[in-house]
């Protein structure tokens, strides 16, 4: 069976690719059916069920705990240039430029702290 890919439109390969699917879709129940035939027949040699070698019940998996995705809560300001009010600074991450200029000029970073 040899088809000529190369000169099928798009949709008569999308047609081709949901057939695949479905192809194989079946062959998998298939196989998983037969698989489950050949192990009752296979445990029943021994004078077992399937569900006496897997003791009733199936092994739980074990998932990953993902950390539950809070979102942080912003942290107050700190600091603030006394130019401009408006301009804070949280005192984490990099320092803002206005504060490297005051400090450059020799202010403490106490004089920029916001009072509580």
């Amino acid at each position: 069976m040899n088809i000529d890919l190369k000169s099928m439109t798009r949709k008569e390969l999308e047609k081709h690719l949901g057939d695949v699917k479905k192809a194989l879709t079946n062959a998998e129940a298939r196989d998983r059916r037969q698989a489950q035939k050949a192990a009752e027949k296979a445990a029943n040699e021994f004078g077992f069920s399937l569900d006496d070698l897997s003791d009733g019940e199936k092994k739980p998996r074990k998932y990953k705990k993902n950390k539950a995705k809070t979102p942080k809560a912003k942290s107050k300001p700190q600091f603030a240039n006394p130019a401009d009010p408006s301009q804070t600074w949280t005192g984490k991450g990099r320092q803002p430029n206005w504060f490297r200029a005051e400090m450059s000029k020799g202010v403490s970073p106490d004089s920029l702290r916001i009072p509580d």
